[in-house]
């Protein structure tokens, strides 16, 4: 199931960089880099449930909101939402 996270990942960053503006962009690379750690955990705990997850993505999303200013982090939260979204849809 994390190749397939790792592949909407993937997908949805294709996406926004061939689409998206300047903000979409910017909440796209913060959230790689994040998601890309989260993964490796969870590879190593060999957990791979959308709880999980969101779990380890709640946690890295409240370092950003220590890290990032109100819009910015907006932005990130409103990316995270959407890319958990894709992800969610996954059979």
């Amino acid at each position: 199931m994390l190749e397939k996270y790792d592949a909407a990942l993937e997908g949805w960053i294709e996406n926004t960089v061939a689409n998206g503006d300047d903000d979409a962009l910017f909440a796209c690379g913060y959230l790689q880099g994040h998601i890309a750690v989260v993964l490796s955990q969870l590879e190593q705990e060999q957990s791979t449930s959308l709880e999980s997850l969101d779990e380890k993505m709640v946690d890295c999303l409240g370092l950003a909101d220590d890290e990032l200013e109100t819009a910015d982090f907006e932005l990130v939260q409103s990316a995270w939402q959407q890319l958990r979204q894709i992800i969610s849809e996954i059979k």
